[in-house]
């Protein structure tokens, strides 16, 4: 999921009880939740560096127990470092009030407590948790990730909730506003202030995400099902896969695979229905021409292909390949562009899309002579 869906879900995660266990506890669960997509910073190394290493180690098992003890780590300095401030700022001796009897009286421990203790192990399960939330959260949409690697490079991709999902933002929303304007209307009329306010409201948002997913799985199943006993291909179907939009929950793009082509279809699962077009929503394979061949072998190639479990490569003859310029070359030498798409985000799953638009994820390599690779680049960002 992207960022914002992990952010919140770490932020109910701690108000939901761990914060009543320990100092520090939706602080700890909120960065957890989030950690793991440190390896987006492989983007400086540019696309392909970035598309090699997002979802890898970072996001395996192996990297949960890490991560939430660095963040416990961090959280503990942070901690430290507030209590050093306090005790550099706390008044002189000297200047305490005297006391009854006319002497100095004893300033107060310099080093304030916060509210609530730490316990350490209390922060540390905090963050296990938030951090074994943001692998669930990354699995149920189609881009998938590699929770064995590299023990096992297979991506698993649950694929039925989108990748940005409104509805969970919507249910985050409410479970953290809800308790500040109670509180308003307490402070209003003079009630007491309740401590760790908004228990209730963030356990009410993970048991909604929860049944949310839960419906979303079984929607998915069911249009799964609906594809498997229609024949809408004209040849037999050696896999399919279906695909989530955002916010609907009965809507479904679905792809078929034969020895031939590649074939698409609408699915609601609501109505019962299934809309494919054999002159609209079927794309040939292509040829495999010796500059694919090449291009299967760049760094690009291969780390698509390993990524993209729908991937589709296409010599697209001398195109300009977005963000990089053609190849410079003498008249006696040729290129050719090969483009790299992944059918599972080649639809429009946020409003229409013109036939002309690129597919979100693509990939592009010039290939000279058929064989040489002349530049690499994705979604208009060029490997250097």
């Amino acid at each position: 999921m992207e960022p914002v869906t992990h952010f919140l879900t770490g932020a109910c995660l701690g108000r939901a009880g761990f914060n009543r266990k320990t100092a520090y506890a939706t602080l700890a669960a909120v960065l957890a939740a989030e950690a793991a997509d440190v390896d987006v910073f492989w983007g400086f190394a540019g696309p392909v560096e970035e598309l090699k290493h997002h979802r890898g180690i970072t996001h395996t098992f192996w990297a949960v127990p890490v991560v939430a003890g660095v963040v416990v780590g961090a959280v503990g300095l942070f901690h430290f470092w507030r209590q050093r401030n306090k005790h550099m700022g706390a008044p002189p001796f000297s200047s305490a009030p005297a006391d009854e009897k006319g002497g100095i009286a004893q300033s107060p421990e310099p080093h304030v407590q916060p509210r609530q203790p730490i316990r350490w192990g209390w922060l540390y399960l905090t963050a296990f948790v938030a951090a074994l939330s943001h692998l669930l959260l990354d699995w149920t949409n189609n881009y998938g990730l590699r929770p064995f690697f590299p023990f096992n490079p297979r991506w698993y991709a649950g694929s039925f909730l989108f990748i940005v999902e409104p509805v969970l933002w919507a249910i985050f929303f409410v479970s953290l506003v809800m308790p500040w304007l109670l509180g308003l209307a307490d402070r209003e009329i003079g009630a007491r202030r309740e401590p760790f306010r908004g228990r209730g409201w963030a356990i009410f948002a993970l048991v909604a995400v929860l049944l949310l997913g839960c419906w979303r799985w079984a929607e998915h199943a069911q249009a799964l099902a609906m594809l498997d006993n229609t024949n809408i291909a004209a040849e037999p179907v050696t896999r399919m896969a279906v695909e989530p939009y955002p916010v609907n929950p009965f809507r479904w793009h679905a792809i078929l695979e034969t020895a031939d082509f590649y074939q698409t279809a609408e699915i609601d699962t609501r109505t019962g229905s299934i809309d494919s077009d054999p002159h609209r929503d079927v794309l040939y394979k292509p040829a495999v021409t010796p500059a694919v061949e090449a291009a299967r072998r760049t760094p690009l190639g291969r780390v698509y292909l390993d990524w993209g479990t729908w991937a589709v490569a296409r010599d697209v003859g001398q195109e300009p390949a977005p963000g990089m310029d053609p190849p410079q070359l003498p008249p006696n030498r040729s290129w050719t562009t090969v483009e790299f798409t992944d059918l599972r985000f080649d639809y429009a799953f946020i409003g229409t899309r013109s036939a002309a638009a690129r597919s979100p994820l693509s990939g592009w390599v010039y290939i000279v002579d058929g064989r040489y690779d002349a530049g690499e680049a994705m979604d208009g960002r060029e490997q250097r």
